[in-house]
């Protein structure tokens, strides 16, 4: 966010016209004040038509024959110059972008359809296609989805995690799928639960999940973003569920999966953030629920706790 005002004068004036008012103020020539400064005349002429800029050591001559100081003829030459230049549009069109979006991430792995020869038209177009926006003065939103992700629930989503699930939402959206019944949602928890402790059938989980209308997507993690993986909707019918595998861990593959399936399969359609590390009472329900569910899933909570009572405390966390 911008913290300095920009003021902008309506007209720019050289600073040799305040030059010549100081001299006609006092009565003096052009000869007079080269006298007075020990300088060529020929400087201070080419001083007050323009033709020469106000160096610094000029700028100390005249705060000194003027009584001003030597900051105020430096800022006029400094306003002149600048207002020479024209103003470079393009510039503050890619700042807006940058400030909204992990554009170069974006760009480099193809999110975005932009090379470095295209004009900021070009980006601004990616830009609000990728984030399904109708003008450049929306702000990207992403609308009922549960995320798993290692940051405290009421956060913000990061512009990290804006981009990536965008990015799951367009994976998805290529997938055809029929649509999801219980019975279909009930056959494909029946498959993963076979598929359990055979690392090799994990390459079987787009096509289970697609068979029973859900489209399974994974997006490699962003930098700065935390999320583990998300559902939401491309409409009423349509449940997408994307992982990041930013733990390149079976267990957290599988926990995360289940996670959010049992999302999906109790309708949790809300915006739910959830901190991996919080205790239960911190955790919103829908996130206790959907936990609890992936770990029963995963290990039956009664041979777990018969396992803990026959080996405790001989094994360790």
């Amino acid at each position: 966010m911008a913290t300095t005002v920009e003021r902008i004068p309506a007209e720019v004036f050289p600073p040799g016209e305040f030059i010549q008012d100081e001299l006609d103020a006092r009565g003096w020539t052009q000869a007079d004040l080269a006298e007075i400064m020990g300088r060529d005349s020929n400087l201070v002429s080419a001083l007050v038509t323009g033709k020469r800029s106000v160096t610094p050591e000029t700028a100390r001559c005249l705060a000194s024959a003027f009584g001003t100081s030597a900051e105020l003829w430096m800022n006029l030459e400094s306003a002149f110059q600048l207002s020479k230049v024209e103003r470079n549009d393009a510039i503050a069109r890619r700042s807006f972008l940058y400030s909204n979006a992990p554009v170069q991430a974006m760009v480099r792995r193809g999110w975005l359809r932009f090379k470095e020869s295209d004009d900021v038209e070009r980006l601004e177009s990616e830009y609000m296609r990728f984030f399904r926006l109708k003008a450049l003065s929306e702000t990207p939103a992403f609308h009922a989805h549960a995320a798993r992700k290692s940051s405290p629930y009421n956060a913000q989503v990061t512009d990290e995690e804006m981009a990536w699930l965008h990015r799951a939402w367009h994976l998805a959206s290529l997938i055809d799928a029929p649509r999801m019944t219980e019975q279909r949602l009930r056959d494909a928890f029946d498959a993963l639960r076979a598929m359990r402790e055979s690392p090799e059938e994990l390459r079987r989980i787009p096509s289970v999940l697609r068979d029973a209308g859900i489209r399974f997507v994974v997006v490699e993690n962003l930098p700065k973003a935390k999320i583990d993986g998300a559902c939401f909707r491309l409409n009423k019918t349509a449940p997408v569920v994307a992982l990041s595998l930013r733990y390149d861990r079976i267990d957290w593959f599988w926990h995360t999966l289940m996670h959010e399936l049992t999302h999906i399969r109790y309708g949790h359609d809300a915006v739910v953030d959830s901190e991996i590390d919080a205790t239960d009472g911190d955790k919103p329900q829908e996130e206790q629920v959907a936990d609890q569910e992936a770990a029963s899933f995963l290990v039956p909570q009664d041979e777990l706790r018969d396992f803990i009572l026959r080996v405790k405390p001989f094994f360790s966390k």
